[in-house]
């Protein structure tokens, strides 16, 4: 039987709004509301607003969370500071990745955010290895979660907040207080902006949107659905999870090569990184800019003189490089370097593609 989508608790608010709604991470979502460019546009220029409720919220409690996590994942854990954030990949046996997540130090607890699609797989994982005296909990379906995203984000979210802003550095996060609401606040994002996300109970989540909607207003605040956040992150080289990383891609093959830690006394997956890297023979993942107006797709083939080496694994129209057609692929490593000549075959044509070094987009400090 085939279970029906879930819910946010802003579902009904994105149905207000006229968002074009559709299943992803078994939540039905928006993915647009005024048009993706131009939700791309205000995060790019003034503050994008996204639900991301979908997203999963673990918490572990317990001594021994570090310690463990860190046997379990391939950047470090025990070495955060309290109220530091850090991304992260969960490996699995083979040095692939079950998850990438973002875990959280706050105060007596670590939370881990995962990809909405992988909450009950993380959950499995960690629940079947949890040592003796580690408490875990699943809070996704009494939390929410809203994204200010944008450099003109801190100053919308400040009119509500009771922390200074100006405190909480890129990756770190704060418990605060916002219009009367307690939430955990953190400078993290998955744009390529400057932005806070804000997790609060899903029971305050519509007064909270109600109010960055009516106080963003002059700021040039847009809500914003999961195309634009799609684009968002491509463009600034970002990997969405069963595309540029999966169980089969490993995340030195997704060039997250400063997350993997093999310093690390031991974690899963560590042995056959090491024998990876050292071999420096492995696929791996690349930007390419197209040459024609034909984008590129996820799954076709990328070819180098003809011969197949590869294929691509996100692609489409970027606004932040006046419109061109840009991807991502995973290819042979002697067709990864930048300026490299490639082509990807589309409806049995092959058109020019240049390999370039990732990110698309970088914002201006």
């Amino acid at each position: 039987m085939l279970t029906q989508p879930a819910q946010t608790a802003l579902y009904q608010t994105h149905v207000r709004l006229g968002a074009k709604m559709s299943p992803f991470g078994g939540f039905l979502m928006p993915i647009s509301y005024s048009g993706i460019l131009e939700e791309h546009r205000a995060v790019r220029t003034a503050v994008g607003m996204f639900d991301l409720s979908h997203m999963g919220q673990l918490l572990a409690t317990g001594d021994a969370v570090p310690d463990w996590l860190d046997e379990l994942t391939c950047n470090e854990v025990s070495t955060m500071r309290l109220n530091q954030a850090r991304y992260n990949i969960f490996t699995n046996g083979h040095g692939a990745a079950h998850d990438d997540v973002i875990i959280y130090r706050l105060n007596g607890r670590w939370m881990i955010v995962v990809n909405a699609a992988n909450t009950e797989k993380i959950w499995e994982l960690l629940s079947a290895c949890k040592p003796a005296g580690v408490t875990l909990e699943n809070r996704t379906p009494r939390y929410a979660l809203i994204a200010l995203q944008g450099p003109r984000a801190a100053e919308v979210l400040q009119v509500l907040c009771d922390v200074n802003l100006s405190t909480v550095r890129y990756y770190h996060a704060a418990e605060a207080t916002v219009e009367g609401v307690k939430a955990e606040i953190a400078r993290t994002g998955y744009t390529g902006e400057d932005g806070f996300e804000v997790f609060v109970r899903a029971d305050s989540a519509q007064k909270l949107w109600d109010r960055f909607t009516s106080v963003g207003e002059p700021y040039g605040l847009l809500p914003a659905g999961l195309g634009a956040r799609d684009v968002l992150r491509l463009e600034a080289g970002m990997p969405l999870y069963g595309h540029e990383l999966d169980e089969d891609i490993t995340p030195l093959q997704a060039g997250l090569d400063w997350a993997v830690k093999l310093n690390k006394q031991s974690f899963t997956g560590k042995a056959p990184l090491e024998t990876q890297r050292a071999s420096d023979r492995y696929d791996r993942i690349v930007g390419l800019i197209m040459e024609s107006k034909a984008p590129a797709r996820t799954g076709y083939t990328v070819l180098m003189d003809g011969t197949r080496v590869g294929d691509i694994r996100s692609g489409s129209p970027a606004p932040a490089l006046s419109g061109k057609n840009i991807a991502t692929a995973l290819v042979h490593k002697a067709a990864s370097a930048p300026d490299t000549r490639l082509a990807v075959e589309i409806r049995g044509t092959a058109h020019p593609a240049t390999v370039v070094k990732l990110p698309f987009y970088k914002r201006k400090k």
